[in-house]
This record gives C-alpha cells, sequence and structure tokens, in this order.
C-alpha cells in the first residue's frame, strides 16, 4: 500500500510498504521522475530477534535515498526474520524483486545492491539469480562481508577467545561455563548493556585513558595488537562474537561449532608464549562448517557486471574483504566481471553519496554499453555527481589490498569439510524454506 515517504524524498517519490507471502516487510519507491531501471536493495547485519521488522526496510530506503534521487526505483526487504541466513536473506530480496515487477512491470535494467553483511548477500543473489538475461542486470557490493561465513568471522572468533583470556569475566568463573565457541549460552539473559559493563570493567574502553587502571590499559593494548581490532569498534565486534555467534551455533546450526583457531599463532601481546599457552582452543564440527558454508560462502561464478566500493580504513567489514571475492572470482575465471574501487574514508555503515550515485551511474553505463570502467575513470566521474550532494569524493584508484590472510590469521589446513550430496543439499535447504536453519 501507499505510504508517506522518508523526509528525505518528500515530494520526489511515491513509497509503498508491505508484507511478502513469507512474512517478509519491505518498502518500495518509484521517483517521480522515474528512468525506468529498479535498484533491489540487501540490507546487513543481520539484526537479531524473531520475526520481520517493518522499519528495517523503510529506514534502509532514507539511507540511500541517493538512489532514488538519481532516477532508480527502490525495492528492499526485511526479510522474513531476524538472525543469520544468508540464502533466506538472498529468497526475500528476489520475493519483493518480484513483488515490484507484479506491480509496476519489468524494469528496463534491475540492479541488487548490498551493503555489509547484505554484500554477501547481493553477492549470493548474483550467483543464484544473476545469470546472463536472467532477473539481475549488475550488482553494487559495497563495504561487503564478501570473505562469506566460513572465513569472515574468524578475527571475531579470535577476539572472542583472547578476550576472555585477559579478562575472565565473559563467562565469570562463578558462572556457568560453556565453550567459547557458542558466543553465549544459550538461556543466557545478558543485554548488550551487560556486555558493555564487563568490556569497561576489564579494559576501560569507555574511560579517558588517564582513568583507566595500568592493567586495564595493558589488557586493551593485549587485546587490539593481537585482534587488529580498531578501538572504536571493539564493543560493536564483541558483541557480533557473542550474541550472533549464539544465533548461528544454537538457533541455526543445532549446536554444533562450525568455527576453528587450533592452530593459529597469535601475536603482539606483551606475553606470546602465555596466551598462546592459556587460550582456549576448539576444532570445528566439519558438518557444521560445511554448512555454515554452503549458505553464505561465494564460489564466484558470476555472469554480469559487479562493482564494488570499500573503505579502506572500514573498521568493521575490513577492506580485505574484497582480496577474498576477487580470489573467489578468480578461482572461477570470472574476474573480468568485476571492478572495484576503494575510498580513503575509515567508516563502514555509509560512504559519501556522492560515491554512490557515482557508482550506481557507472554500473549503469558498463551494462548498457559493455564497456568496462576502470577505478581512474570511476574517481575521475565522481566529482560532477559531488557538485549535487556536496559530501566528498574520495577514491584512491592506485589502491590494491593485501591479501585476506595479511589481516586475519589463517586456518591451518583451510577448507576440508565433507561436501554434500544432493539428497543432503535438498534436505538441508528445506530447514527454513531456505538458508541456515531458525
Amino acid at each position: 500500500m501507499s505510504t508517506d515517504c522518508p523526509a528525505s524524498l518528500a515530494g520526489a517519490a511515491t513509497c509503498y510498504t508491505g508484507q511478502d507471502a513469507d512474512g517478509a516487510f519491505y518498502a518500495m519507491a518509484v521517483p517521480k521522475t522515474w528512468n525506468g531501471s529498479l535498484v533491489v536493495h540487501a540490507h546487513g547485519g543481520p539484526d537479531l530477534g524473531d520475526s520481520s521488522d517493518p522499519e528495517r526496510s523503510v529506514g534502509d530506503l532514507d539511507r540511500w535515498a541517493v538512489m532514488v534521487k538519481e532516477g532508480y526505483a527502490w525495492a528492499g526487504s526485511s526479510y522474513r526474520r531476524g538472525g543469520y541466513g544468508t540464502r533466506m536473506a538472498v529468497e526475500d530480496t528476489e520475493s519483493v524483486r518480484r513483488l515490484f515487477v507484479g506491480e509496476f512491470g519489468r524494469p528496463k535494467r534491475t540492479y541488487v545492491h548490498g551493503q555489509s553483511w547484505g554484500g554477501d548477500v547481493a553477492a549470493k543473489v548474483v550467483e543464484t539469480y544473476g545469470a546472463k538475461h536472467g532477473a539481475y542486470d549488475g550488482a553494487l557490493l559495497t563495504s561487503g562481508v564478501l570473505a562469506g561465513g566460513s572465513r569472515g568471522y574468524d578475527y571475531r572468533v579470535d577476539l572472542r577467545v583472547v578476550y576472555q583470556y585477559y579478562c575472565q569475566n565473559h563467562p565469570r568463573p562463578t558462572e556457568p561455563q560453556y565453550p567459547l565457541w557458542k558466543g553465549l549460552r544459550a538461556d543466557s539473559t545478558m543485554t548488550t548493556t551487560g556486555l558493555r559493563a564487563r568490556l569497561q570493567e576489564c579494559t576501560g574502553y569507555e574511560s579517558p585513558p588517564a582513568e583507566r587502571t595500568a592493567l586495564q590499559q595493558r589488557n586493551l593494548d593485549d587485546i587490539l595488537a593481537v585482534t587488529g581490532i580498531p578501538e572504536r569498534t571493539l564493543e560493536s565486534h564483541l558483541r557480533f562474537a557473542t550474541f550472533t555467534f549464539r544465533d548461528i551455533v544454537t538457533n541455526r546450526l543445532g549446536g554444533r561449532n562450525p568455527f576453528s583457531n587450533v592452530g593459529v599463532r597469535y601475536s603482539g601481546s606483551h606475553d606470546d608464549k602465555a596466551l598462546n599457552a592459556g587460550v582456549e582452543r576448539f576444532t570445528a564440527d566439519p558438518t557444521a562448517a560445511r554448512d555454515l558454508s554452503y549458505d553464505s560462502d561465494l564460489t564466484g561464478k558470476v555472469s554480469i557486471p559487479v562493482l564494488t566500493m570499500h573503505a579502506i580504513d572500514d573498521p568493521t567489514a575490513f577492506v580485505q574483504h574484497e582480496s577474498a571475492y576477487r580470489a573467489s572470482l578468480d578461482g572461477a575465471h570470472r574476474g573480468r566481471y568485476l571492478v572495484q574501487t576503494f575510498t580513503k574514508e575509515s567508516e563502514h555503515s555509509a560512504l559519501s553519496d556522492s560515491e554512490y550515485a557515482n557508482s550506481i551511474a557507472t554500473l549503469d553505463k558498463w551494462v548498457r554499453t559493455g564497456r568496462k570502467p576502470n577505478p581512474q575513470a570511476i574517481a575521475s566521474s565522481c566529482p560532477a555527481f559531488d557538485r549535487t550532494y556536496g559530501t566528498g569524493c574520495f577514491y584512491d584508484a592506485g589502491f590494491h589490498p593485501g591479501p585476506y590472510a595479511s589481516r586475519v590469521n589463517p586456518r591451518p589446513g583451510g577448507l576440508n569439510w565433507p561436501a554434500m550430496t544432493a539428497a543432503q543439499e535438498k534436505s538441508w535447504s528445506r530447514i527454513d524454506g531456505v538458508g541456515i536453519a531458525p
């Protein structure tokens, strides 16, 4: 049904909200001056919760209103539930595209955009529905978590165990114990406020350095040095390694462990020998690792143009995720479909509107003309959009990130879980209709 647009689009578009057959809320917008093409958005997170959040898709529309201002229609799903499940999110993203087509007809061209974890979702949309002359014509992946679930959270696995080695308060010795790969025990009533209090107790991260104890400062220094996580996002990474890990393990994988840190050598602390001798170690259940990989890892098998944009100093999804993604496409001999751009920004959740406008225009031109752009040309075209939006152009056309393993401790032995048979895959994918089990 039609609804008021966000204030950022007042008078510029007609907006709609609804709920699909699987329970996912969605938002759509059609600009008053529509260029005939559609951007289908895959949101990040994942948000945690049992049901779809009707406000999420409306908020995303507001956040990326620049796409609509550039003349593109917009459709975004809140997904049918919170919690992890890349393939679930893929199906809900495709569902909102089909709903748009049913209401407004097939667009001239359709592009999928994903930010953060939504980058992984959108990349999986490309692999699932993006065959040449298929449902999608191109993809824009921004700040993407593109190493997939089997590797993309290893630095948070490391944070979880390193934090506990130094802090010993998550859990406390007086509380029920559980293996740290669970993130948090299933029946715990801990809140994000409680987690922040424990982090503050151990590290004083919220206090000015002069007000921290010597032990708090050393704990903080060691945790940051060993994990490579920026201080400004330490709490958010620990929150993910607590609550989202619990969702993945307890709610989606039936209590099985998909994570491993056996053989990882931790370094950078004031006493690496003691750290490596005392940190908790565990090995993944091969079937759990396989299921998480099936749900979220990327094969690189794409056949439509894919443009990425990533801040070099992204404190949440490190820029080396882009190296992992390029390796996936190169391994599938599909590197010709990929162009990657990098900016001198230090944010994850939102980059410059001028750059988003430039990116979608670049992707559209690539699709329409068949001429693959290069990072230098993309950087040069941005100032024209900045004259409208005034948010800056920060491209570094000569930047190339190091390998994923240069930022994240590799797991010895690599990926060696058992492959699924066709029957197992069919059975597995029915658990939640799609995606990892609820």
